[in-house]
């Protein structure tokens, strides 16, 4: 049975400079029949999932209960639910609202949200809203929990630009299992910049969440701490390997990779444009074609799709060439598009999408080195800069209203990370002494590392004051220790 290690040397295979493009899937990922394709997961996942058998769900959109006073409230019940996650099995999950992933809130730039989120389970949680500008009492701590029975309200000033984020589960210890059971949405704000465009928008705008998971012999979700190679079942927003019907013309996706350890490489399995408009922090200054989108866990990525080039009947799959070393059976196909009627289209991908400032003189300079002991064992500790997590500890005073370098050093010979800062978005200003490529030019809060890479961003600490977290958001690792906190005075 292969090891963590030799999955991960897997990996850094496919994941190599250009050096898997991906056609080599497409005879099979294409085939006419690829409906009745079914996996069975080795090991102690034993379920034999039939892919394309169920249609992949758009999350609800949540409605507010009170708009008074120009805040929109929200009210957000964690609860247990039993989904149909894989065909024919009910799966017990872990669910805001009963929705999983949970439902959507579309927030609009400089209108205030307050989620009140009720505690139904019975463990503590906390909830951190991905990528968001806000006060320290509202970001979600780690240590600054919900306990069973009891509510806490969160709120969301949304006083940054447009941005395609996301919510989840951060309490210490527990965030790995409780995001992997269920404890994730998406939350999309947007402005007058994005609304003055003609991109895709309403039943042609549409979030998707792709993660990973394991299931036992009765479809029940398998969780082991920085168990890679037992997830081996692809989902689309809750669905394995879901079907999505749309029409011949464009939408536009907002791509979130919401796994705890797994990254994807997604491509059309004819090798057909994709558009990419948005990454973590809302539109790139321009877009740009690409026939490939990169996300590790936690990083989003905005793209349009034009089917209107695909007669009425296409069935198309959207695939995955970042196998991490298994099987293309498992990994390979995440969903698959079928076009099933036309429609009228006036949406445009204009030339320019946004102008991000200029980047102001730094003020300072940091160095965060990222490593994991790369033995096969699961409990092993992450380490910042050869610390382990202290919620007492303080490893960074930031002076308000700096603008700070930052340069992130993946420091492992095998192992993956990826680095997000909590309160702002940064921009990437090098990657491996390059400039970085138009999928990082705009506005970020994670970013990839591969084993070796140095990656350079620089962050405005311009907003609230406070004490906030820094991490690997391959979230296995984050809980194992990867994590530290900075201040803001």
């Amino acid at each position: 049975m292969a090891t963590r290690r030799t999955v991960l040397r897997a990996s850094l295979v496919t994941a190599g400079a250009g050096a898997f493009t991906g056609a080599a899937l497409t005879p099979l990922l294409a085939r006419p029949d690829a409906e009745a394709a079914t996996v069975a997961p080795a090991g102690a996942a034993a379920l034999a999932v039939e892919k394309f058998k169920l249609a992949m769900p758009i999350p609800p959109v949540l409605t507010p209960y009170s708009t008074a006073d120009g805040v929109d409230r929200y009210l957000m019940t964690m609860k247990p639910a039993r989904k149909e996650i894989v065909p024919g099995f009910q799966t017990d999950v872990l669910t805001y609202n009963g929705s999983f992933p949970g439902p959507t809130i579309r927030a609009r730039s400089g209108r205030t949200v307050e989620v009140l989120q009720v505690n139904n389970l019975d463990m503590p949680t906390s909830v951190h809203l991905h990528g968001a500008s806000v006060a320290p009492e509202n970001d979600g701590s780690p240590m600054e929990t919900i306990e069973p029975g009891d509510v806490r309200s969160y709120t969301y000033p949304n006083k940054q630009p447009h941005a395609s984020l996301w919510y989840h589960d951060h309490a210490h210890h527990m965030e790995s299992e409780h995001v992997y059971r269920g404890l994730a949405g998406s939350y999309l704000i947007t402005d007058a910049v994005e609304q003055g465009l003609s991109l895709p928008s309403g039943a042609y705008d549409v979030p998707i969440a792709i993660r990973d998971a394991g299931f036992d012999d009765t479809g029940q979700l398998v969780y082991k701490m920085n168990d890679f190679d037992g997830r081996d079942t692809l989902l689309a927003n809750g669905k394995a390997y879901p079907y999505f019907q749309v029409a011949a013309r464009k939408y536009r996706f907002r791509l979130l990779d919401s796994s705890n350890l797994r990254s994807f490489t997604l491509r059309l399995a004819d090798g057909s444009e994709l558009i990419q408009i948005g990454s973590d922090g809302g539109l790139l200054p321009k877009p740009f074609r690409t026939d490939s989108v990169e996300l590790s866990p936690g990083e989003r990525a905005d793209i349009v799709i034009d089917f209107s080039r695909y007669p009425v009947g296409t069935k198309i799959v959207l695939e995955n060439t970042n196998l991490g070393g298994g099987p293309v059976e498992k990994f390979g196909q995440v969903l698959r598009f079928d076009v099933v009627r036309t429609a009228a289209d006036t949406s445009q991908v204009p030339s320019v999408l946004r102008t991000l400032p200029a980047l102001p003189t730094p003020t300072a300079e940091r160095s965060v080195v990222m490593r994991m002991d790369e033995s096969d064992n699961p409990n092993a500790p992450g380490y910042l800069n050869d610390k382990v997590y202290d919620p007492e500890r303080i490893d960074a005073f930031i002076r308000h209203g700096a603008s700070e370098v930052w340069t992130i050093t993946n420091v492992n010979t095998f192992l993956p990370h990826n680095f997000h800062m909590h309160l702002v978005q940064f921009r990437v200003i090098e990657r491996n002494g390059k400039a970085p490529g138009p999928a990082e030019s705009g506005l970020k809060d994670t970013v990839w590392l591969m084993p070796g890479d140095t990656v350079k961003v620089q962050a405005t600490f311009d907003t609230y004051r406070g004490t906030y977290l820094y991490h690997c958001h391959l979230i296995d690792h984050s809980a194992m220790g990867m994590m530290a906190q900075f201040k803001v005075t």
